[in-house]
């Protein structure tokens, strides 16, 4: 029952994050794009759902303690990833961290939202243990490498001077 609630609660954020964060005109998100996001995340939605909801579900052996921490860390990462979006504001050029300790990854990484997204899907999938989530989390994190290196490469052009001490995504590695 908590894995479907995490479920839904992520793809409620990501709902609200597709209608009130993206920006479709102006070339940031193309409505092309949008609806290959839509289909791509509503397909492994379904599929996941279908798993994590079937009767025949059963959780996976661990200590109830460990499952709470992934579900900690799967809420610490969902909640953080909406939060930057507020963090960055319509008027600054380049999000900087603040006194807000969960912005303190923008010393690290010039996407920390990929970062905390990629973290939210680990934890879902140590929480569940099923294929598709496996899968899923997977292909996410390929295709959010790749948005990360384009933005990062893009922020190198035109702040080198701040941001050539930092990684794309994962601190230090990527």
């Amino acid at each position: 029952i908590l894995a479907c609630f995490c479920h839904c609660i992520h793809y409620l954020r990501y709902l609200l994050e597709t209608l009130f964060v993206h920006k479709v005109s102006a070339g940031h998100t193309p409505l092309k794009n949008l609806i290959k996001s839509c289909a791509f995340y509503w397909g492994f939605t379904s599929w996941i759902a279908y798993y994590i909801n079937h009767p025949r579900y059963t959780p996976p052996c661990m200590n109830l303690e460990l499952y709470n921490k992934y579900v900690i860390k799967f809420a610490i990462c969902d909640i953080t990833d909406i939060l930057l979006y507020f963090q960055k504001g319509s008027n600054a050029c380049f999000p900087s961290p603040n006194y807000n300790p969960f912005t303190w990854m923008f010393f690290l990484v010039s996407c920390p939202n990929y970062t905390y997204e990629i973290g939210s899907w680990i934890s879902f999938t140590v929480m569940t243990q099923t294929l598709p989530v496996g899968i899923f989390t997977l292909l996410i994190s390929i295709q959010m490498s790749l948005w990360a290196q384009k933005k990062h490469k893009n922020y190198l052009k035109k702040f080198n001077s701040y941001i050539h001490k930092k990684s794309a995504m994962i601190p230090f590695i990527l």
